[in-house]
C-alpha cells in the first residue's frame, strides 16, 4: 500500500521523517514520526525496533530496513552527545564496515556477531540470483598452467590412477 522513497532524521525536535508514495493515489507524502524518550544513553537497535513495531507506523515502515533505522537513531544519538554530523557519520561508517586487516579472533562474541551480520548483509547484496539479467548458471574458468604450482603429493597420486 505504501512505497518508501526516502528516510531521514530531524534533530530539533527529534523525529524520523519518511517520504513515501501512496500506491492507491500515486501521490508522494511525508510522514513525521516523533522520537520520544530517546537520550544519548539509549540503545539505537531497541529504539529502531520499537519504532518499526509501533502500530501507528508499522505499515509505513515495512520496506525500511532495521539497519537503516538504527543508523538514523545513531545520528540522532551523536547529535545529542554534541558530536558534529561528519564525526557521527564517520563513526557509523567505521562500525558498519569490515576492515580486511582486522583479526576477528581477538573480538568478543558480541562484536564478532556484529561483524558476521555485516558480512552476511554484504554477501546478500552482492549475490547473483537466478532472476538477475547477468546470471550465468555454470561458469567455467581456465587457469593458466604457469600460475599453478605442482606439489609432490599431487604428482604421486596422479600416477597411481
Amino acid at each position: 500500500m505504501y512505497t518508501a522513497k526516502k528516510c531521514g532524521v530531524r534533530f530539533q525536535p527529534p523525529a524520523v521523517i519518511l517520504i513515501y508514495e501512496n500506491e492507491v493515489k500515486g501521490k508522494n507524502r511525508q510522514r513525521i514520526m516523533p522520537v520520544r524518550n530517546f537520550s544519548k544513553f539509549s540503545d539505537c537497535t531497541r529504539a529502531a525496533e520499537q519504532l518499526k513495531n509501533n502500530p501507528r507506523h508499522k505499515s509505513y515502515l515495512e520496506q525500511v530496513s532495521p539497519k537503516q533505522l538504527e543508523k538514523l537513531f545513531a545520528l540522532l544519538r551523536g547529535h545529542l552527545c554534541g558530536q558534529s554530523l561528519a564525526t557521527t557519520m564517520e563513526q557509523i561508517q567505521r562500525e558498519t564496515s569490515i576492515d580486511p586487516e582486522e583479526d576477528l579472533n581477538k573480538l568478543d562474541d558480541e562484536e564478532l556477531a556484529k561483524r558476521k551480520s555485516i558480512m552476511d548483509e554484504l554477501f546478500e547484496k552482492n549475490r547473483k540470483k537466478k532472476d538477475d539479467p547477468d546470471f550465468v548458471y555454470d561458469i567455467e574458468v581456465e587457469f593458466a598452467q604457469d600460475e599453478l604450482q605442482s606439489c609432490s603429493w599431487d604428482t604421486d597420486s596422479a600416477d597411481e590412477f
